[in-house]
């Protein structure tokens, strides 16, 4: 069995070249097929994992030669999601992405489940994005009994993590890091028109984050109305259109955009234009999404102070010494999910064994049945008859055994001894074979 975790992260890639690889939930079960076709037979299993910070791949085969095998197709198939070859050659996602196999897939599964690899240390959003990564995999079919172990394991660690750790206690959310920023460049978020572009659980937090400090308006515009009105609703905001951001955007002091846009929806014109009319008095402007939502030239305009989800790293990565005391003992919560996955996996490798050895001991007793059986029919003694059945089935059982022995040679005789000895030879009292 070779399963595989591959991909890029923040980690791995800067923010303009995740932008590429971002997989909206509609599209993955359609780029979920098209993966395992690229495979072919080599990987059955597959799931996509894409957020704000990753786009990873696990895969998963029982018949894989190596994990080259695997890794290198599926490599293939992510740089061709991205478009890298209409980059040229001086892009290649081999450059950015890591390729983990085996146990060390689980660690990295286990430990993103947990939080322990985000951008936000012991941030929860993940689990829930994990999640419906493998209920996509699911419907899509490519969800098989390997990985659905790995995930279901994930989740287990995770949830223990944050049971028995206070990992999450300690963070500072991306949502609570805008809001803490903004306080720096405003002398006082009571005087602050706030827009929140989008209606995901991200900007959701965002409001909620804001929310408490209390801003002069807040304003939600979303693709949907109707979505941004029950947004809107809960925290006492106005809600608008889409459509209107472009005319209305110079009403705002502070603008946060997370949305599934594929394209940039806050373009350099039009902050310029917003700039002109607010008589140059300065904007905040911070951009959660993944691909961007806010051209990048804007960050280049005087009076706009823009941030991405990476510029906003060093504030959420602070930690104090609980926090690392978390860390510590949720890697020690890592480290035995992975040694049981292993175990697990180990035991599943011996599943083809455990079945021929069954199939040939049942063709054996079948053997051996029905001679016996004919026996009887011509006539013949019952006790005789099972003599030569027990016997006939303990000849086939230890003839392997023997063989074995005879025939070994002198460098692995004893080795063949201890095997056989611990095989045949377990019950108690009953001497071992000598040395």
């Amino acid at each position: 069995m070779t399963v595989l975790a591959l991909g890029i992260n923040h980690h791995s890639a800067p923010l303009d070249l995740r932008s590429r690889f971002a997989f909206s939930a509609p599209q993955l079960p359609a780029a979920l097929r098209s993966l395992r076709e690229r495979l072919q037979r080599a990987a059955p299993e597959a799931t996509l994992l894409s957020t704000c910070n990753r786009t990873e791949l696990y895969v998963a085969a029982d018949h894989a030669e190596s994990a080259a095998e695997l890794a290198q197709p599926a490599l293939d198939w992510l740089s061709e999601q991205g478009g890298l070859g209409q980059l040229g050659s001086s892009v290649r996602l081999a450059d950015h992405a890591y390729v983990i196999e085996d146990c060390e897939a689980a660690r990295h599964a286990f430990r993103v489940a947990s939080g322990l690899d985000s951008m936000v240390l012991g941030e929860p959003q993940i689990l829930g994005q994990i999640k419906q990564a493998v209920r996509e995999a699911g419907l899509a079919g490519t969800l098989g009994s390997t990985l659905h172990q790995l995930f279901q394991r994930s989740f287990s660690v995770a949830k223990e993590v944050r049971s028995a750790t206070e990992i999450g206690a300690h963070s500072v959310s991306m949502a609570a890091a805008t809001v803490r920023l903004a306080s720096q460049l405003f002398e006082d978020l009571h005087e602050v028109r706030l827009l929140l572009v989008g209606a995901g659980e991200m900007i959701e937090l965002t409001a909620a984050h804001f929310a408490s400090r209390q801003p002069l308006s807040m304003t939600v515009a979303n693709r949907t109305l109707e979505r941004g009105e029950a947004l809107a609703a809960r925290f006492g905001a106005q809600a608008m259109p889409l459509a209107d951001l472009p005319d209305r955007l110079s009403e705002f002091d502070v603008v946060v955009s997370c949305t599934a846009s594929s394209l940039p929806i806050i373009g350099l014109g039009a902050v310029e234009r917003a700039l002109k009319a607010r008589r140059r008095r300065p904007m905040f402007v911070v951009d959660l999404a993944v691909p961007r939502d806010v051209e990048p030239e804007v960050a280049r305009l005087q009076d706009v102070y823009l941030y991405t989800v990476d510029d906003l790293s060093a504030l959420v990565q602070t930690a104090g010494d609980k926090r690392q005391s978390a860390v510590a003992r949720a890697e020690e919560i890592v480290d035995a999910g992975v040694k049981s996955f292993a175990h697990w996996l180990e035991q599943r490798a011996s599943v083809p064994l455990i079945r021929a050895l069954n199939q040939q001991a049942d063709d054996w007793r079948a053997a051996e049945l029905a001679r016996a059986r004919r026996q009887l029919a011509r006539g013949g003694d019952i006790d005789a008859v099972l003599e030569t059945l027990t016997r006939g089935l303990t000849a086939k059982l230890m003839h392997g055994a023997m063989a074995e022995l005879r025939g070994a040679d002198e460098c692995h005789r004893e080795q063949v001894a201890e095997t056989v000895s611990r095989l045949f030879l377990r019950q108690p009292g009953r001497p071992q074979a000598p040395h």
